[in-house]
């Protein structure tokens, strides 16, 4: 059974005791990402109580959540089938490996009766060369496949990042926003 560890951290000016499994970092980084997001509530509005802010970050970091869900989901079933072909792939170049090396087995154990027989030495070379040329060609689509996979992993990766950016414009755009607001509220005023 895993130890509980207490860790205090300072959320709004306020102490608090989190008693659970993470680790101490972690749980002090989650206490200073809410502390944050409460901060940028309130100064957005100084109006707003202690408890509008919590609720509005709380709510702000429920919407980042949702949609992290969302895109993982996203991601999870666009990675789903290239990966799902990928081991179609392996395992059907696997059982060809398996086929090549029964082939060799076999090759083998019937060289002594194969020198006599020339006729059957070409038709089992022929089938053999025919298994190598079928083994490569597998080989090349499995290659073809893997870059494949790369490529959209890459695709991936470059999403993410510009989703980042995406994010981090869009904030900067609504703080932009939010002063405006702010100033044009009190001129209102």
């Amino acid at each position: 059974m895993t130890e509980k560890k207490k860790v205090n951290v300072t959320i709004d000016g306020r102490n608090f005791t989190v008693v659970g499994d993470s680790s101490e970092e972690y749980v002090k980084g989650l206490a200073l990402y809410v502390d944050r997001k409460i901060k940028e509530m309130s100064s957005k509005n100084d109006r707003l109580s202690s408890s509008m802010a919590a609720t509005l970050a709380a709510f702000n970091i429920t919407d980042e959540l949702y949609k992290s869900n969302e895109e993982l989901e996203s991601l999870k079933t666009e990675a789903k089938d290239p990966m799902e072909n990928y081991d179609s792939l392996l395992n059907q170049l696997n059982k060809e490996k398996e086929e090549n090396q029964e082939l060799q087995r076999k090759c083998d154990e019937y060289k002594d009766e194969l020198i006599e027989a020339r006729r059957q030495n070409e038709l089992l070379s022929k089938e053999k060369d025919n298994q190598k040329n079928a083994l490569d060609m597998k080989e090349k689509e499995l290659q073809q496949s893997q870059n494949l996979i790369k490529k959209l992993q890459d695709k991936i990766y470059e999403n993410q990042v510009e989703l980042v950016q995406t994010k981090k414009e869009l904030e900067e755009v609504l703080k932009s926003y939010d002063k405006e607001k702010n100033i044009f509220s009190k001129e209102e005023v």
